[in-house]
């Protein structure tokens, strides 16, 4: 299998994708389990694969995918924004990567597996 499916449809698994790829990018930090953050870590390191190309047909690329209507409180910049004229810029020289993954143990409700995942 190429994917988790996480225990959704696919309409559902890839809403929660768009929404935890906005968070993350602008946060630029989150807590969720730890499948989740693997399936993730593929979404948001493609988009800022797109962001470092920086032309017109990859901003549009990833504001077909990202939420537009989310925005930073501090500075008011979209996700989008956000991601080519900050993120993008401070990994030119970095090939792949761009996230990581550090476990934090155990949800108190059902024991899955927390993670926090950054942008390094």
């Amino acid at each position: 299998m190429a994917y988790r499916k996480l225990g959704r449809l696919s309409h559902q698994r890839k809403a929660m994708l768009r929404d935890l790829s906005t968070d993350l990018i602008i946060n630029e930090r989150i807590v969720t389990t730890e499948a989740r953050a693997k399936e993730l870590r593929s979404v948001v390191e493609k988009l800022i694969t797109l962001g470092k190309r920086g032309d017109l047909h990859a901003r549009r690329q990833a504001a077909a995918y990202v939420r537009a209507e989310v925005a930073n409180d501090e500075t008011g910049a979209t996700a989008v924004q956000k991601l080519f004229s900050d993120i993008a810029p401070r990994y030119a020289e970095r090939n792949g990567g761009y996230t990581r993954i550090l476990k934090v143990g155990p949800r108190r409700g059902d024991a899955a597996d927390m993670v926090v995942i950054e942008l390094v």
